[in-house]
Formats: C-alpha cells, structure tokens, sequence
C-alpha cells in the first residue's frame, strides 16, 4: 500500500507551508504530496487566504525532485479544458514528469459566489467534467504536427495544435473520485488511471470499487488498469496524549475520528488503513489538516509507512 499526503490549503497556508510540508513528505519517502483545490475555506478564518493550486504545484515541481504532486481533485468548473490541459502539461514538465490530474465536477457553491465563478446546476457539471475529460485527455494524445477537433454540448475545439506536450506519455495520469454508483464509476472507466473513493468506509469502498469493476468490463477495458486509492483523515501520536492534542488542534474528537478515519498510535492507524487496504485500496491519501506539524508527517513515515507497506 502506498501512502500519500493529502492536505487542505484553503483552510489556511502560505506557499512556505506548503513548500515545508511537501519538501518533508518527501524527504520521508511518501509516494506523493496532493493538495486540494479550493478557493474558500470551510471554517475559521482562512488566513492568509486560498493559494491557486496549479500556481502552487508549478512551484513545488521547481523545489522537489522526486515525489509525485497532484490535485485531490481541480473543479472543472474553475477552468476551460484548453487552458487547464496547457498547465498541467507545463507543469508536468516543469516536475520531469512527476504530476497527476484530480478533477471533479465541483460542489462548493459559496468558493464560486466569493470568486465570481458560474457554479451551473449538478448535472451541467457533470456534463462539463465529462467533455473536459475527453478534450483534456484527446489533447495530451494528439500526436505532434496533427490537430484536435471536438464537438460537444458545452465546449467546441477547432483545429487545435494540442500543444504543449506533457513529459509523461499521454498525459498525467487522470485521478476520478466520488461516491455516486453510476456517473462517476462510468467516467473513471472511460478516462482514469485512478478512482479515488473520498472519506468512505471501508465497507463502502468495497463496494463502489465493485461498481468500478463492473463499469470498466462494460466498457471493455481491463479493471486492473485502474488504480484503487481511497482519502482517509489522519491523527497519529506516540502515545494517547499526543493523539488527544493533534485532534484538538484541528478541532476534531479523538473517538469520532477512530471512528471515521485513522487515528491512534502508529500500530492502530496501520491496522485500521489496512481496512481500507482489504476492501481494495492500494494507494491511501492521508488528509493531514495541521499543515504546521511536520512532526506528524515525520511519525507517520517512520512508524506507520513501514508497517503498511
């Protein structure tokens, strides 16, 4: 199982943080640094405000060298399939082929009433994030000197260059997360290297990871090819008073987070991650709230990474 840290910058962090945060991660051995893509936070105060995450991933792609960085997940409705498919692509180059695409159909409503963003209803999102993804994914294939073409219900490309080219083959790999049973499965087998399940039980894991199943061999496509990974909240501590202080310094109960994620010494959080592992999660995003304490990424690296690996 491959562990991998996940964090919230909307909820309050500089680029410094970040730059600390995921320099520490690798410096660790975690798999990959992702980081959300939010532009207003979900409590307290936000300071010092949201951070763009593309901005902040063609940064760190500049300031490490061997993890992998990525988005859990881009709204598609923050950007036009054209110009995301460009960044990520420099981006991508910029890291020497270190980045994956997360992208979703949004669900924020108050982030895009604070940023002017249109927010349309939930199935025009779902539309839209499916005609990103074949534009996005139709670019990053195009071979070089040829053009793209696409004709949809939201967006029209005509005689596109699809340049630039990212340093991975084909593109990064596409990350596509959720918990619906039916879009979002079809989507992931039509387009993803990844189906992400976000905060769900490991019970419920296993079962839309079968929906997954099911959706790829109805789309002839071999199941195995789709990586399984799942977002889990960690709270990790020596001993049972470290753990009570990491919950409290992000505002959370120690039991409710045993309950719904990982929290305990390291031979607990190991032990419930491999919960997840069994119902079919092979990549874990430890969601890591206090971007402050390296420690805790330090801990879960040393004691918790050998144990699940």
């Amino acid at each position: 199982m491959r562990l991998r840290i996940f964090t919230e910058p909307q909820l309050g962090a500089t680029y410094d943080q970040q730059l600390a945060i995921a320099r520490c991660a690798e410096e660790e051995g975690f798999d990959a640094f992702f980081r959300s893509d939010h532009y207003l936070t979900m409590g307290g105060d936000g300071l010092p405000g949201p951070t763009d995450a593309w901005t902040t991933l063609a940064g760190l792609a500049r300031e490490t060298s061997t993890i992998r960085l990525g988005t859990m997940v881009t709204s598609s409705t923050f950007r036009l399939p054209g110009p995301l498919a460009i960044a990520a692509a420099q981006v991508d180059a910029m890291s020497s082929g270190r980045i994956e695409l997360g992208l979703g159909a949004g669900w924020y409503a108050e982030e895009h009433e604070a940023y002017g963003i249109p927010f349309p209803p939930t199935q025009e999102r779902f539309e839209r994030l499916e005609e990103q993804l074949e534009v996005i994914t139709g670019l990053w294939s195009t071979e070089v000197g040829a053009t793209f073409d696409f004709t949809g219900r939201h967006y029209t490309i005509r005689r596109s260059p699809a340049l630039p080219k990212p340093a991975q083959p084909g593109g990064p790999p596409i990350i596509v997360g959720g918990t619906g049973r039916k879009r979002t499965p079809a989507l992931a087998a039509r387009f993803a290297a990844e189906y992400n399940t976000p905060f769900a039980a490991p019970s419920q894991v296993a079962m839309l990871n079968a929906s997954v199943t099911q959706a790829a061999e109805a789309a002839g496509r071999d199941p195995s090819a789709i990586r399984r990974s799942s977002a889990v909240v960690v709270c990790c501590g020596s001993n049972d008073e470290e753990v009570a202080r990491r919950a409290e310094a992000i505002g959370r109960d120690v039991d409710e987070l045993k309950a719904n994620g990982a929290c305990g010494t390291p031979p607990q959080v190991a032990e419930r991650l491999g919960e997840w592992g069994s119902a079919g999660a092979e990549s874990i995003y430890l969601q890591c709230l206090d971007m402050t304490d390296l420690d805790h990424v330090r801990l879960i690296g040393r004691e918790v990474a050998p144990l699940v690996a």
